[in-house]
């Protein structure tokens, strides 16, 4: 009798810490609970170890993503996989076997704040090797470095060297990729990069070779703004929270975790701020940049006094190289036609949707997908364990712009 009050106790435990109430209209929302129950598990382990100083917290995530994801570079009957360098940075290879011909090509950079996940991750392995054998194309998945040992604008030093190296006449000739059909692509701070490396290299007139598309997932893209309405909508759903972005931002950019308070405050944004001009406000006024069932009720907030000097301590908040969507509109023009996806129980869905309407704007063709049910980093978990119904969904949708745009 006592074993199983003991064990109703504990299941009734379990559930109390998995369940978490989500909005109506999110995707298989009891995988979503479970897969949050697991990644808070490893949030809270990881920030005691930090607060105890037995290493840091990121440390330990990577670890443990280490252990339970990471896979080995292994081919296949329809894809030869190998691991090198692009432009001196590590690098996962997926190339088709078959005939010897031209073939498209795609850059990849993966998700994970700056500072977790790996292209030798299970999920990045299947979603590139699918990739390659589905559009038989050559797909490289860039490993940049990561926070906190690496910071802005590292990662994106990284991924512009990789970038440079992928767009080399001899890379191309190399691996047999068609100079006319490539394309940069990346989810969530991989979009990011993927963002911020088409506006360097569409605007270097010295390249020979240049992206004839850019296809970004969920990208993150602004700094200066965490009350959008997607950020208000969705700051306690699963499973890229409100003040996980915010950490995640401050670590990328090198800056003291004490000023996360501010930014969650919108007060490294206040009007008080005279190094943030009316013209760069304007590339991120929500009110004007979405579309009345994306703002709904939600009211802007804008503090007319802040903390003064955040933007001078943290300089990369207004770096186009960190926040893309700041561009200025000539440079947007000259950027290739873009693929953006957004979900609408992510924190970012606004970024991606200000940035497609900026790159509209700007007379790029933009192609946006949207998925009502999808939340953030849903295309990662479209196979087991998860197997996600919405992931499963964009990762189809995705594979076939890349088909029919490449």
């Amino acid at each position: 009798m006592r074993l199983r009050v003991a064990g109703a106790v504990l299941l009734a435990a379990a559930a109390y810490y998995v369940y978490l109430p989500l909005p109506s209209g999110v995707s298989e929302p009891w995988k979503l609970m479970l897969l949050d129950a697991l990644f808070r598990s490893f949030m809270q382990a990881s920030d005691a170890a930090h607060a105890l100083g037995v290493c840091h917290r990121v440390h330990l995530l990577n670890r443990v993503v280490s252990w339970v994801e990471v896979v080995e570079a292994r081919s296949c009957p329809a894809v030869n996989v190998t691991d090198t360098t692009l432009g001196g940075v590590p690098t996962r290879v997926f190339h088709p076997r078959g005939e010897n011909k031209l073939r498209r090509g795609v850059i990849y950079f993966h998700g994970g704040g700056w500072a977790l996940c790996s292209a030798r991750m299970r999920s990045y392995d299947r979603l590139c090797r699918k990739m390659a054998e589905d559009l038989d194309a050559v797909i490289m998945s860039v490993d940049y470095r990561l926070a906190p040992e690496a910071v802005f604008p590292d990662q994106y030093h990284d991924a512009l060297a990789a970038s440079r190296a992928f767009l080399s006449a001899e890379l191309l000739q190399q691996y047999g990729i068609d100079p006319q059909r490539v394309c940069v692509s990346g989810d969530s701070a991989g979009g990011n990069l993927a963002a911020a490396v088409a506006q360097e290299l569409s605007s270097d007139d010295s390249l020979k070779v240049k992206f004839k598309a850019q296809a970004l997932i969920y990208p993150v893209l602004q700094a200066l703004d965490f009350y959008t309405p997607s950020y208000q909508q969705n700051q306690a759903v699963p499973i890229l929270y409100r003040p996980y972005m915010a950490r995640f931002w401050l670590q990328y950019l090198g800056a003291d975790s004490s000023l996360e308070p501010l930014l969650l405050a919108n007060n490294h944004s206040s009007l008080d701020q005279l190094a943030i001009s009316a013209t760069t406000r304007s590339k991120l006024n929500w009110t004007a940049l979405l579309p009345a069932e994306r703002k709904k009720n939600f009211k802007p907030v804008v503090k007319e006094k802040g903390s003064p000097g955040v933007v001078g301590e943290v300089p990369g908040l207004m770096d186009v190289r960190a926040a893309p969507l700041l561009a200025e509109k000539g440079v947007l023009g000259k950027t290739p036609k873009a693929y953006v996806m957004t979900c609408e129980f992510d924190v970012l869905r606004d970024d991606g949707l200000m940035y497609g309407g900026r790159l509209r704007e700007a007379g790029v063709e933009v192609t946006s997908d949207h998925y009502e049910d999808g939340f953030h980093g849903c295309m990662v978990f479209a196979n087991l364990p998860m197997m996600s119904s919405v992931g499963q969904r964009s990762v189809r949708n995705y594979i076939r712009w890349l088909d029919q745009n490449l």
